[in-house]
């Protein structure tokens, strides 16, 4: 019952991690296209707090990738990672281990 608990939780954290990569993705393509003001201090304090969460998990991942110009898609390996993990481990609880 602990373990499925602590597994539970472990996925819960995953689908937090993987709402914050798309929302900094979202407000990174608002930016970009100049939908949102990069002068508004609001938001740029939103996106640099994203990015300086985000940056540990995606640091590692933009340096394994080659690269692609301006397309980042290290936020969709993430993602993609992520969801293995979840799955990994939904597959572990429903064994019992």
């Amino acid at each position: 019952m602990l373990l499925y608990t602590l597994i539970t939780m472990i996925n819960y954290l995953i689908s937090v991690v993987s709402w914050v990569v798309i929302i900094q993705f979202i407000i990174g393509m608002l930016i970009a296209f100049n939908v949102i003001n990069t002068r508004n201090d609001a938001v740029m304090q939103i996106y640099r707090g994203l990015s300086v969460f985000l940056e540990p998990l995606l640091g590692p991942i933009r340096r394994a990738m080659p690269n692609t110009g301006a397309v980042d898609f290290s936020p969709m390996v993430l993602i993609i990672g992520l969801r293995l993990v979840s799955m990994l481990l939904a597959g572990l609880a429903m064994q019992g281990y």
